[in-house]
């Protein structure tokens, strides 16, 4: 059984348990979650970056890499909608 597979298995299993209207809910919280959780990890892979880099280029330099990691988590906030992941 392929990756496809077990996803498309898990998705019929869903159906049958939660009913069309339960999995769509169900569906689209897990869309959220992994946006969240995306949005998260480019936070602190920034973050790294900046603190990376500071460290590299030696004292005095922390706090600027500190403000210019905020900078970047805050340019790529999502809007609040989900786009093409909502759509079923």
């Amino acid at each position: 059984m392929g990756f496809g597979a077990e996803i498309l298995f898990i998705l019929l299993l869903g159906l049958l348990v939660l009913g069309p209207k339960r999995l769509h809910i169900v569906l689209a919280d897990v869309a959220r979650a992994k946006a969240r959780f995306e949005e998260a990890s480019r936070g602190f892979k920034s973050q790294l970056t900046a603190e990376l880099e500071a460290d590299s280029h030696g004292p005095g330099t922390h706090e600027q890499s500190r403000f210019l990691a905020a900078e970047n988590v805050r340019e790529v906030e999502p809007s609040g909608s989900l786009g093409a992941t909502a759509r079923y």
